[in-house]
């Protein structure tokens, strides 16, 4: 299993049950192939560099897990199709495998 990085951000104004659920939900799908997540740090609002969707500020998450390279195609589509999700970014981190 290789190490990877989450950073998400939604819509600041989410209220914190449907943070949950998102959380929740991609925790579900990174487990569901065999992943381990190490660490879920929430950065809370911070100001974007342009705005997006009308949008000045996000609420970032930093997510930190293993899986496999194979389950990351299927995380990559979830992340697209979850409406909460304004923009999402999987990165590989070598220095921690």
């Amino acid at each position: 299993m290789k190490a990877y990085e989450l950073l998400y951000f939604i819509n600041p104004a989410t209220d914190d049950e449907a943070r949950e659920a998102l959380s929740k939900r991609i925790a579900d799908t990174i487990a569901a192939d065999g992943g381990v997540i190490d660490n879920i740090d929430n950065w809370g609002k911070r100001k974007l560099a342009y705005e997006i969707d009308g949008l000045t500020d996000g609420d970032y998450t930093l997510v930190d897990f293993h899986t496999d390279p194979a389950a990351i195609a299927e995380l990559d589509r979830v992340l697209r199709i979850t409406d909460g999700i304004v923009r999402h970014m999987i990165v590989r981190r070598d220095d921690r495998d």
